[in-house]
């Protein structure tokens, strides 16, 4: 099971939003909920999550550039 109420979704982008079939299949799903006004429900960044991305992506020492 995908999670998704493709019927609903479909008649909320077909019906609803006036979208043809081809243009409805064309967006992500993050696409089409903004389209039907539902915002972002991401789970917010904690410090644990903080944590994983400065030590993916570190800020670079005094004096060096990003540029590589």
């Amino acid at each position: 099971m995908s999670g998704f109420d493709w019927p609903d979704l479909m008649r909320a982008g077909m019906q609803g939003l006036h979208l043809s079939p081809q243009t409805f299949w064309q967006l992500t799903p993050a696409e089409l909920r903004l389209m039907l006004g539902q915002a972002a429900a991401g789970r917010s960044l904690d410090r644990a999550g903080l944590d994983t991305l400065l030590a993916a992506y570190p800020d670079a020492g005094i004096g060096e550039d990003d540029d590589g």
